[in-house]
């Protein structure tokens, strides 16, 4: 880019000065020419003023020396030299003069001026100047030759200029392009910066907005991937563990059996609702699709005590409830509480201790909802929503969902207590 800008802006440069210089060249000529016979007029009028009246009779007439190398003569009307220096007999130029008018021409290779000389309104000679057309040329050789340089200097300077100005207006393109490259390469935090020329600014804008975008779009999917692999995990096993249930049950009495297959049903509609949240989870993750509150805090305590009841028996661990009377009636958004109740019992049972509850109390118009163990949090309240971070075994997203999850119901997860270990989740409740 820079070599074509530098060869616009000098290609531009030397067609100015071109049609400056050219045009400027033919006045100089013209000028030179022009000031010469008009050097020449003034020189044949002072000899003409020591021509005298006696001259018609032969007197001598002294001339001064030409100032040039051309000559001065005066002719009579016989168109004979009589008197300075010059061609013997008058040429064209003097035989018009002798008419009695001033004429400029040229004779071979001279430029000659010829004045009448007259007394009393009666011509009686012509003084004749002249000059080497050669010794004009060689100022005007002179005077171009200065032009050519002023037009070299100005076409280096142009040229200075432009490569300046190219690269002032490439640097920044370049640094898009490496941008961009960068951005190809995978890098998805590198963003072009300004340089104060409004249409690279806006342009560079614009990359920088696409690959916000595009980083938006990658997270999505990666977080759908991880958030789909993390909270599908339990409510699969559950749902097998329901089946080799109701395949045992199969020699049992059927009341077990029915009972068997209601769980396994429960846990399969629980696996629906849990890939309904994910799906919802990635398509809105800012929360611009609140879920609407459709079951109540009692309904959704008591499914996810059925769920996980059996998980913390297995464990030698207990799980206790207490809903508050106060918080009874309030409507939650189920999928969203079932699969944020999921990460924090998993969590609980992975790394907390001894006997955990879930407190579901008023919170000021909104309802919040407790998950305590006796363990102590062993990471910053910070950290322990951040992706990736664990204390021991996990793929450490799941608390990072679950806060995803509680702010794209327009709710709020976060860490109430760090010894005994305590999340609340906050959640919008009208009353019915």
């Amino acid at each position: 880019m820079r070599a074509h800008v530098v060869r616009v802006a000098v290609a531009a440069v030397l067609v100015a000065l071109v049609l400056l210089a050219v045009p400027l060249a033919v006045v100089i000529q013209r000028s030179f020419f022009d000031d010469e016979r008009g050097e020449l007029e003034r020189t044949a009028l002072a000899a003409a003023v020591r021509v005298g009246p006696q001259f018609a009779a032969g007197d001598e007439v002294e001339l001064p020396a030409p100032e040039t190398e051309g000559q001065l003569g005066v002719y009579d009307l016989t168109m004979r030299l009589r008197s300075g220096s010059g061609s013997a007999q008058a040429d064209d130029v003097t035989r018009r003069a002798a008419r009695g008018v001033v004429v400029r021409g040229g004779s071979g290779s001279d430029l000659v001026v010829a004045v009448p000389v007259s007394t009393s309104e009666q011509v009686i000679g012509v003084v004749r100047a002249t000059t080497p057309t050669s010794e004009v040329w060689h100022r005007i050789l002179l005077t171009w030759l200065a032009l050519l340089g002023v037009v070299l200097l100005a076409l280096g300077a142009a040229i200075a200029v432009a490569r300046r100005q190219a690269r002032a207006l490439s640097r920044p393109l370049e640094s898009l392009s490496c941008t961009a490259q960068a951005v190809a390469d995978g890098d998805l935090t590198a963003r072009a910066g300004r340089c104060g020329i409004v249409e690279i600014d806006q342009l560079a804008t614009a990359q920088n907005t696409m690959v916000a975008r595009l980083t938006t779009l990658l997270q999505r999917e990666r977080h759908f991937s991880a958030n789909a692999s993390h909270q599908l995990r339990n409510p699969l096993a559950g749902l097998q563990l329901g089946l080799e249930t109701a395949l045992d049950a199969t020699r049992a009495p059927d009341a077990e059996l029915r009972q068997a297959l209601e769980d396994a049903l429960e846990r399969s509609q629980h696996l629906q609702r849990t890939v309904d949240e994910v799906l919802r989870l990635a398509g809105a993750p800012s929360g611009d699709m609140v879920p609407a509150p459709d079951e109540t805090a009692v309904e959704l305590i008591a499914r996810a005590e059925r769920r996980w009841h059996g998980a913390f028996a297995e464990a030698g661990r207990r799980l206790d409830v207490a809903v508050h009377s106060e918080a009874r009636s309030f409507r939650l958004p189920g999928r969203t509480t079932d699969q944020v109740l999921d990460v924090l019992l998993d969590n609980a049972l992975r790394h907390g201790r001894g006997t955990v509850l879930i407190t579901v109390r008023e919170a000021t118009g909104a309802i919040a909802l407790d998950v305590t163990d006796e363990g102590a949090l062993r990471i910053t309240p910070r950290a322990a929503f951040e992706r990736g971070t664990t204390t021991g075994f996990g793929s450490g997203i799941g608390l990072a969902v679950a806060r995803e999850m509680a702010e794209a119901a327009g709710g709020r997860l976060t860490v109430s207590a760090t010894a005994p270990t305590a999340f609340t989740l906050l959640l919008p409740g009208p009353v019915v």
